[in-house]
């Protein structure tokens, strides 16, 4: 994936007023309150998966 994701709001302090971080790859930078942060993925939550106990398979 080559799209950097791409925040609505500031983390700190809620404003709007981003824009990317030249110095590292997928850092944004807030207007409003001058900190820059960083996105980060860090996996997906064990509730969203379905396990089926009968063994067969579900129709």
């Amino acid at each position: 994936m080559s799209e950097r994701a791409a925040p609505f709001h500031c983390p700190y302090c809620g404003d709007e007023d981003l824009r990317p971080n030249e110095t590292g790859h997928g850092a944004w930078e807030c207007g409003a309150c001058n900190r820059a942060f960083q996105l980060k993925f860090l996996g997906l939550l064990a509730r969203g998966v379905r396990h089926d106990d009968g063994g067969g398979e579900r129709i």
